[in-house]
């Protein structure tokens, strides 16, 4: 299951392993699409294989400026602290499946 995250909480939570990062928002009808695709794939993936979590842009501004998100769903991968990926939009499982497998 995905977790919540916070601007407080971002780096401690996305600075160590492979972490995908959902930013969202509850009034975002394709985030809600993409909400079930990614506990599917954090079903699929150990944690110390892919950590998943998930920020509400309107409650944490911050880190979501930080990274120029303009359109949510936007998904960002990390790998040890850095940014490896970005992608915008509904993605299937097996797209994210292969960005994932990709930075392995």
């Amino acid at each position: 299951m995905p977790k919540n995250i916070t601007d407080a909480t971002f780096n401690e939570e996305t600075d160590k392993g492979l972490v995908l990062i959902d930013f969202w928002a509850t009034w975002c009808g394709p985030c809600r699409m993409q909400a079930p695709i990614l506990e599917q794939l954090a079903n699929e993936f150990d944690e110390d294989e892919l950590k998943i979590v998930k920020m509400d842009v309107d409650e944490n501004p911050q880190t979501p400026a930080s990274f120029g998100i303009m359109s949510i769903p936007t998904l960002v991968l990390k790998k040890d602290g850095q940014l490896v990926d970005k992608v915008i939009g509904v993605h299937t499982k097996e797209q994210l499946t292969e960005l994932v497998k990709n930075h392995q």
